[in-house]
């Protein structure tokens, strides 16, 4: 018998960009967010520095609703697990 784990790996990124594209692809606007890894703050955005401290991540998005959930200087918890 073989046990199989599904790992999983939380990350905090802030968001350090919102831009607008016109006319994406004839899809009509498109919002390109950008974030980063948090840095500093709290105990726990230390933690999550020494896990993650660098990188980037950016997302372009069509939907005006979900574009709206995302704001400037905010930060958001990022959950990555495999695709199976």
């Amino acid at each position: 018998l073989t046990w199989r784990f599904k790992m999983s790996v939380r990350a905090k990124f802030k968001v350090v960009s919102i831009t607008a594209t016109e006319g994406y692809s004839g899809k009509g606007p498109m919002k390109s967010v950008k974030l980063h890894p948090v840095t500093s703050g709290s105990d726990e955005n230390e933690k999550f520095y020494a896990a993650t401290p660098c990188g980037q991540i950016e997302i372009g998005i069509l939907s005006e609703d979900a574009a709206k959930q995302f704001e400037v200087g905010k930060q958001y918890f990022v959950d990555f697990s495999a695709a199976e």
